[in-house]
C-alpha cells in the first residue's frame, strides 16, 4: 500500500503539467509583453493588421530621429498625401478587409466647404446600412457620451500656438486631456506636440489635413490616417494610437470600418459642442459659450459630457479656461478622454524586450515600407454592405475567453483534489 501511494505521488508533476494552462489565451495578452507600463498588452489580438503595420516596440534602443529634425521630417507628405504612393503594407491591409467583406460598400459623398456632405439620391444616410455620425445616427461602436459623472476633456485640431497655454494651464492644475491632433500640424509645430506629449497628454489622431472623410476613397482614407498615426508612433517613442475622431464628425459605417480594420482605431464623436472655432469669425461669442457650459455642467450626468472643443487659438482656449471652475463646482470628475475608459490611450504595449518586435518603422523598414502606386481601381471596392459590428465593452475584451479560463482553472483544481485524495487514502490502506 506504501508503494502505491509513492506511486500516486510519482505521477503528480506529469499530470499537474497537462491540467495547469501554460499561458492564458485571451486574445490581449501576449507573452512578450512586460506590464509594467500602461497599456499592459495589445489591445487588438494579434492577427489585426496593426501589429504588423507598427510594430517596434517603445524601449527598443534604437536611435531614431529627434523630433523636429529635417532627418525626422523627411518621410511625411507636406500637403494632402498622394494615395498611389502610400506603404504597400497599408494597401495589403486595405485590400484584405476589402476581401474579407469587412469594408461596407458604400458610395462617397459630395459637399461644398463647410456644409453636411450628400450621399448620392437613394442612399439613406441614417440606414443600418450607412449610419452616418454627421445625420446623427449612432453607430453602437462609436464613442459618443462619457461614462456617467465624467467630463471627457479633449481639444481638436492642434497642434497650435494656443497649444502651449492649454497645456500650461492644465499642468498647472494638475491635470490633462486628449489631444486629436492633426499630422500635417505635427509636422509643422513638432516642439508644440512634444510640449502636448510631454506633459502627460493624450494624444490621438484627427487626420493628416482635416477632411471630410465620407467625401474620400478607401485609399485616400488609409492616407488620411495612416500617415498621422505613422508621425504620432515616430514621435511619441513608439506610441499607437487607439482612438480617432473625424474632422466636421464626418464619418459612416465604410469609414470607420477602414479606421478599425486597417489600424484598429475606434471612433469618437462628441454630445455637446461649443462652436467654439466660430469665436474667431464672430458667429459665436464668449459669453455664449460659457451660458452654454453653465447649462450643460448644471444638468444631469448620466450621460457623461463629451463636448467639443478646440485648442486652434486663445479665444477657444480662454473660453475652456473660464468655464473649468464649473466642472468641480457641479460635482464632475475631470478626465482625459482617452482616459475615461480605463483602458488607455494606446493600442500597443507600452513595453516589450522580445526578438519578435521588430526594431525599424514601416517608413523606413526595406521591403514592408516600399511604396506603392497601387491605384483606387485595383483595390476592391464592389462589395456587399457588412452587417453592423455588435456592441463591444470600450476594454474590448471577450467574455466567452473568460469564462473558458475559468473552466480551465476549475479542472486543474480538481484533479489536484482528487489526487491529493487518493494518495492519502493509499496511506491508510
Amino acid at each position: 500500500m506504501l508503494c502505491s501511494a509513492w506511486l500516486l505521488l510519482a505521477a503528480l508533476p506529469s499530470v499537474f503539467a497537462a491540467s495547469v494552462p501554460l499561458h492564458d489565451s485571451h486574445d490581449h495578452d501576449h507573452s512578450h509583453v512586460e506590464r509594467t507600463q500602461l497599456p499592459g498588452g495589445w489591445y487588438q489580438p494579434e492577427s489585426h493588421p496593426v501589429h504588423k503595420l507598427f510594430r517596434r516596440a517603445p524601449d527598443d534602443g534604437v536611435q531614431r530621429p529627434a523630433v523636429g529634425s529635417a532627418e525626422w521630417a523627411a518621410p511625411y507628405p507636406r500637403g494632402v498625401p498622394d494615395s498611389s504612393q502610400l506603404p504597400q503594407a497599408w494597401v495589403a491591409a486595405l485590400n484584405a478587409a476589402v476581401a474579407a467583406g469587412d469594408i461596407p460598400d458604400i458610395p462617397q459623398t459630395t459637399n461644398t466647404p463647410q456644409t453636411n456632405p450628400v450621399y448620392p439620391a437613394g442612399v439613406n444616410p441614417v440606414s443600418i446600412e450607412v449610419c452616418s455620425a454627421t445625420y446623427k445616427c449612432r453607430n453602437p461602436e462609436d464613442l459618443w457620451d462619457a461614462p456617467d459623472g465624467v467630463f471627457a476633456s479633449s481639444f481638436d485640431d492642434g497642434p497650435y500656438p494656443a497649444t502651449a497655454q492649454l497645456v500650461d494651464f492644465l499642468t498647472s492644475n494638475d491635470v490633462k486631456t486628449t489631444h486629436f491632433m492633426i499630422g500635417i500640424n505635427i509636422l509643422n509645430y513638432p516642439a508644440l506636440f512634444l510640449q502636448a506629449f510631454d506633459a502627460g497628454g493624450d494624444i490621438a489622431v484627427h487626420t493628416y489635413n482635416h477632411l471630410y472623410m465620407t467625401t474620400l476613397s478607401n485609399l485616400d482614407i488609409v492616407a488620411q490616417l495612416g500617415w498621422t498615426m505613422q508621425i504620432i508612433h515616430e514621435s511619441t517613442g513608439g506610441r499607437i494610437p487607439r482612438y480617432w475622431r473625424p474632422p466636421y464628425g464626418d464619418s459612416d459605417n465604410r469609414v470607420r470600418a477602414i479606421a478599425k480594420e486597417v489600424f484598429g482605431m475606434e471612433t469618437v464623436i462628441w454630445n455637446q459642442d461649443t462652436s467654439d472655432w466660430n469665436l474667431a469669425a464672430g458667429s459665436t461669442t464668449q459669453e455664449t459659450i460659457h451660458q452654454q457650459m453653465t447649462q450643460w455642467l448644471a444638468g444631469p450626468k448620466s450621460p457623461g459630457l463629451m463636448i467639443l472643443e478646440h485648442e486652434i487659438n486663445e479665444q477657444t482656449v480662454g473660453a475652456f479656461i473660464a468655464a473649468f471652475p464649473l466642472i468641480a463646482q457641479n460635482g464632475w470628475r475631470f478626465e482625459s478622454l482617452a482616459s475615461a475608459y480605463g483602458v488607455g490611450a494606446y493600442q500597443n504595449a507600452a513595453s516589450s524586450t522580445s526578438d519578435d518586435v521588430e526594431e525599424a518603422s514601416i517608413v523606413d523598414r526595406p521591403g514592408d515600407g516600399d511604396s506603392t502606386t497601387t491605384s483606387a481601381s485595383e483595390t476592391a471596392t464592389q462589395t456587399a454592405p457588412a452587417e453592423l459590428p455588435a456592441t463591444t465593452s470600450p476594454s474590448g475584451s471577450s467574455k466567452g475567453n473568460s469564462s473558458s479560463g475559468i473552466s480551465v482553472r476549475h479542472g486543474y483544481f480538481w484533479t489536484t483534489s482528487v489526487l491529493i485524495s487518493s494518495f492519502f487514502a493509499a496511506l491508510l490502506l
